[in-house]
């Protein structure tokens, strides 16, 4: 089966070292999301839940889903773990009445990692409403996916990364895309720092700098 392009999706996304358009990154981990986000009206009681881990383009996807549906036809809540329960319940039930407040729709964006205990819902009825939505999960970068990740990061920092540093770099890393996004920024400084390209020394200390000097020399 063919893996999805990795450059289907593009939003405007300030960086530090240009500005320029970010890719969502479209792979087996985020392909089903990307596929439920394109019917709102198709969602049990037009509400859907998006989690995932840090850092895995949650907020990207609510924008994307947005600008694909319409800003009237589609609500979105990020964040949705640090917004008061008893607001968030009269927002699911305005969706039944004929409409949220800005849509016909409603995505609820929530930082639920497993690692971090998940969203946990104090209110009963809000719990109940929120099960009963649909829910869609960013899944863990694969190799393929997590090497497209770390060219698009060096891409939007306008670092230069050689042939084979996919290769070399995911193996020693942590899968996952905080780790990863870390790991570019760390070679990004670290090249900077030492005012040379982003070669295999470069990267060798920044694993070094985030894993310790073993991992450097895995495989």
């Amino acid at each position: 089966m063919s893996r999805p392009s990795p450059s289907q999706i593009a939003l405007p996304l300030a960086v530090r070292r240009t500005s320029q358009a970010q890719r969502i990154i479209v792979g087996a981990a985020n392909a089903h999301v990307i596929e439920a986000l394109r019917d709102p009206l198709g969602w049990p009681f037009h509400v859907a839940v998006l989690t995932g881990p840090p850092r895995s383009g949650k907020s990207l996807l609510g924008r994307w889903a947005q600008g694909l549906a319409g800003e009237d036809a589609l609500e979105v809540i990020d964040d949705a773990e640090t917004i008061d329960e008893t607001e968030l319940f009269h927002r699911w039930n305005a969706v039944q009445q004929g409409g949220s407040r800005e849509g016909a729709a409603l995505l609820i964006v929530a930082n639920a990692a497993e690692e971090s205990g998940g969203w946990r819902i104090a209110l009963p009825d809000l719990a109940s409403r929120i099960g009963a939505s649909l829910h869609v999960e960013v899944g863990t970068p694969d190799d393929s996916f997590a090497a497209d990740l770390l060219r698009a990061h060096a891409e939007a920092r306008g670092l230069s990364l050689p042939e084979g540093a996919a290769e070399y770099l995911i193996p020693r890393t942590t899968r996952s895309f905080a780790a990863i996004e870390t790991l570019v920024a760390t070679i990004d400084r670290i090249s900077l720092e030492r005012q040379t390209p982003a070669t295999m020394s470069v990267w060798r200390a920044a694993l070094e700098a985030l894993h310790g000097p073993e991992q450097s020399r895995l495989f």
